[in-house]
């Protein structure tokens, strides 16, 4: 605790205030330099958040899935069904399903029964040795196995071959159940049951998996798909779906005639798209370019803790809002990022077929002026009229990326992913861990600053009060001295 004032009756406390008070106002505009940084580094963040957002939205305006502007119905959907891709074409299709593909099963051809004659549970031993092969597979069993052991091996040992099974025990019915995993003919397959050194037919081992009185036993049902379009055979299919002339249709069973698919040009969807990022994009650069031309005010600058005591709530509020004005105005970051989106979306798209439509402007969507920082504009009949008529001419404006050039909806996708890598490298991100970016390293440096300052003022006082105590102490050795002398050269008189 320093006391000062005692001898020369001066108020020191508030005279080293004062000369502090000097002393301290290049720390006190360096803070009010890092917290104008700091709020600028907020301000480009909560942009950033924006521009991700946006490039979120833009994701689909690259993908061929997103204009796929058909639509199609199955008249017999007990029999197939059938959807659009981004490669389908108006018109109408014949189709008739022949042969679904199916699987290969092998069940129990009766109740299998436990040692002690009953019906058996999945963890009763099988109590019979031998060897199952299935093809080049050889499966080995242990009388000490359980059913579900059995079941077990059966599935893994085949995992990595044709066919590849699945296999279970049933402890309602005491059966064994075994499928392929794929579908198709050359998912058939034969098991045979041999004696453990795969000498001999083992019919006992046999009789306690597929029960049919034989050692050997066919799977059945492995077949491929196929069907009928506009009279072409499309055969060997493997699954129960197939993709033809854009068209992907599913297989559920077979049919005696053919049914008529009719495919329609479906705008709606593209369209929907196209406005909502249209309208996630207006109002994202409205903001944007209110921050590049937002009124800066140099002589509110951020109060200090001090300035705050002697204003109120409301005083402070309408400060800091004057101070806080035209945090990002002329960023030159934010400048290029409009310009590069304004070209983005208004160049010309090369690469595509003489004649196509290769610019955003004949589908119906334009820009506004520079005033009003490159808003788009949308001709709703006009962007519709296209997508009804020139569905793949407006996919491939839009999702067109190869060697000789990009589409709009990959332009500004690419675009937006650069903005916000150049935002995140002058601002950073609260949510990574690392932060090197300019502005982090800009308020780091002001830190370090202020911490050497605040160590020099912390000498600073020092030094005052060391030089007023010894003022003091002259001071009252001065008084003391007065006091003695008045005392004995003039008797205390």
């Amino acid at each position: 605790m320093r006391v000062g004032g005692l001898a020369s009756g001066m108020d020191t406390d508030s005279i080293v205030k004062d000369m502090m008070k000097i002393q301290k106002m290049p720390l006190d505009k360096l803070m009010q330099q890092k917290t104008f940084t700091e709020w600028q580094q907020e301000a480009t963040r909560d942009t950033n958040l924006s521009m991700t957002n946006l490039r979120t939205s833009a994701s689909n305006l690259r993908l061929q899935s997103s204009f796929n502007s058909y639509s199609a119905t199955s008249p017999t959907p007990n029999s197939f069904t059938v959807a659009t891709t981004a490669n389908a074409m108006s018109g109408s299709y014949q189709v008739q399903v022949i042969s679904v593909a199916s699987a290969a099963k092998l069940n129990s051809a009766n109740s299998v029964t436990n040692s002690a004659g009953t019906a058996a549970k999945s963890t009763d031993q099988i109590g019979v040795a031998g060897r199952i092969t299935i093809g080049d597979i050889s499966i080995d069993v242990a009388s000490t196995d359980t059913f579900a052991d059995v079941a077990k091996n059966l599935q893994d040992k085949t995992a990595a071959s044709v066919p590849a099974l699945r296999a279970s025990f049933d402890n309602t019915t005491s059966r064994f159940f075994i499928a392929t995993k794929g579908m198709g003919s050359e998912q058939a397959f034969t098991m045979e049951f041999k004696n453990a050194d795969g000498t001999a037919e083992n019919t006992d081992l046999a009789a306690k998996i597929v029960n049919n009185g034989s050692a050997t036993a066919t799977a059945d049902g492995a077949a491929d798909g196929s069907i009928k379009f506009d009279g072409i055979d499309i055969t060997g299919l493997k699954t129960n779906q197939t993709t033809v002339n854009g068209l992907t249709i599913n297989l559920l069973q077979t049919s005696e005639t053919a049914s008529t698919i009719n495919v329609q040009s479906n705008p709606e969807k593209p369209l929907a798209m196209i406005k909502d990022f249209v309208d996630k994009y207006n109002e994202t650069i409205e903001n944007l370019q209110k921050q590049l031309v937002e009124k800066r005010y140099p002589d509110f600058q951020p109060l200090s803790d001090e300035q705050k005591k002697d204003m109120t709530e409301k005083e402070i509020e309408l400060w800091e809002d004057k101070a806080r004005s035209g945090l990002l105005r002329n960023d030159p970051v934010l400048k290029s990022a409009m310009q590069d989106l304004r070209r983005a979306f208004m160049d010309s798209v090369t690469g595509l077929a003489e004649g196509n439509i290769n610019h955003l402007s004949q589908i119906g969507i334009n820009t506004g002026s520079y005033t009003e920082g490159g808003k788009l504009f949308i001709d709703e009949k006009k962007l519709s009229e296209a997508l009804t008529n020139k569905p793949d001419e407006v996919m491939a404006l839009f999702t067109t990326r190869d060697a000789a050039g990009n589409g709009v909806g990959a332009r500004v996708y690419d675009t937006l992913n650069n903005i916000v890598k150049n935002l995140s490298e002058k601002a950073g991100s609260s949510s990574s861990s690392v932060d090197n970016s300019t502005l982090s390293k800009k308020i780091k440096q002001m830190n370090d600053e202020i911490s050497r300052w605040q160590d020099r003022l912390t000498r600073v006082e020092d030094r005052y009060w060391k030089q007023f105590t010894a003022m003091e102490k002259a001071l009252s050795q001065m008084n003391s001295q007065s006091a003695w002398m008045q005392q004995n050269l003039f008797g205390g008189a």
